[in-house]
Formats: C-alpha cells, sequence, structure tokens
C-alpha cells in the first residue's frame, strides 16, 4: 500500500483518506480554452464538471457523420437547424459535443444566442469504440436534461439504438432498429427514414 495515500490518528493507525475531484463550471472550461491550456487538438468535452477524452475520430466514424449528416438535412430541409461536432450546452457543468444536433428552426442559426436543451429535437452519436459510453453515460446526461430523442448508430452491430420518453433520468423508451426497417424522428413524423440509407446495406 502507497504511504503517501494514508492519513494517521494518534494512535498511528492506517486510515485511506478520500480522493476529492475538482470539477469545473462550462465557464472555466471555456476560460481554459481561451488560455490555450485546451487546444483546437484536444478531443474533449465537459461531462458534469469532468474533462473527458474523446477517441480520435477514424474514417469510418468521419464517413458516418456526413451520412446521417446528408440524411437529415436533405430531409429536414428547411424545417430544422442540423450542427455537426458542436459544443451543446446542457447546463453549468456538461457541455457534450455530440455527432449531430437536430434544432429547432431559426432563421439566425443561434447566433443571438446560445442553444437551449429545450431547443433541442434530435441528439444522434456514432459510435464504433464507444457504444458503452454513448449508451450509458450519454444517455444518461441526455436524457436528465430532458433531450426528447436520442439515437446511437452502433458501427459495429449495424443497428440504430433510440431512445424516448426522458423522465426521472432515463429514457423509458429504449429499441434497436436493423436495416430493413425505418423510421421517423418524433418531431417530424411527415419524415420516414430508411435504415438501409442510414446504416447501408
Amino acid at each position: 500500500m502507497d504511504q503517501k495515500n494514508l492519513v494517521y490518528d494518534r494512535r498511528q493507525k492506517p486510515m485511506i483518506s478520500e480522493v476529492t475531484k475538482r470539477l469545473f463550471t462550462v465557464n472555466e472550461y471555456h476560460r481554459m480554452a481561451n488560455a490555450g491550456i485546451l487546444t483546437p487538438f484536444d478531443r474533449v468535452e465537459l461531462i458534469d464538471g469532468e474533462i473527458i477524452e474523446l477517441s480520435p475520430v477514424g474514417k469510418i466514424h468521419r464517413a458516418r457523420v456526413m451520412r446521417i449528416t446528408k440524411i437529415l438535412m436533405f430531409a429536414l430541409n428547411d424545417k430544422a437547424n442540423v450542427s455537426i461536432q458542436s459544443p451543446l450546452r446542457l447546463n453549468d457543468a456538461s457541455e457534450p459535443e455530440p455527432d449531430v444536433v437536430v434544432f429547432k428552426h431559426r432563421e439566425d442559426c443561434y447566433e443571438a444566442e446560445y442553444e437551449s436543451p429545450g431547443d433541442v429535437l434530435l441528439v444522434v452519436e456514432i459510435s464504433d469504440s464507444s457504444l458503452a459510453y454513448d449508451r450509458n453515460v450519454k444517455s444518461n446526461l441526455y436524457a436528465r436534461s430532458e433531450i426528447l430523442e436520442y439515437w446511437v448508430e452502433d458501427v459495429t452491430n449495424k443497428t440504430l439504438i433510440v431512445h424516448r420518453e426522458p423522465r426521472e433520468g432515463t429514457y423509458r423508451n429504449v429499441s434497436t432498429l436493423r436495416q430493413g426497417e425505418s423510421l421517423s424522428p418524433l418531431a417530424f413524423p411527415d419524415v420516414v427514414i430508411a435504415l438501409d440509407d442510414l446504416l447501408g446495406k
């Protein structure tokens, strides 16, 4: 046992000291970027006050992001604003960077002010090496923020995991769709997306 991690009482009985995390706010996180502590080359996001390092974006991941973005932008046309791999401020302690976010339509594309969770219609994450993280940590985060719909594309198994009905920090409706099926985003029931187009044949 590492003696540096021990605290001794007067009778010299060892007690394990508690580890204290230094959590950050979104504003502190931004100041770190402005000061150059975090650079544009750092693949990180802020989750519940912790700075999380993301996996590098590989060829397949990049291609899948491009594919789903193209499909959504074509299907939704001018009905919504589609954002790609940009920060999404959920609260004072969390600013993830989802692969794709569909926002309520605004002509200024939210230039005048930040988006809020209430502006989010759909969040999509592309998962190759990050499936467990996206299905657990990210899912709970988005549910707590009451994001109405959250999709996880499982690249390895060629499935789309659809999360709906956020309630008490979790999604009550989770379903897995496969090739040959289709779906419509909750906010756009008239828009039908084929999974073969989304996941590839």
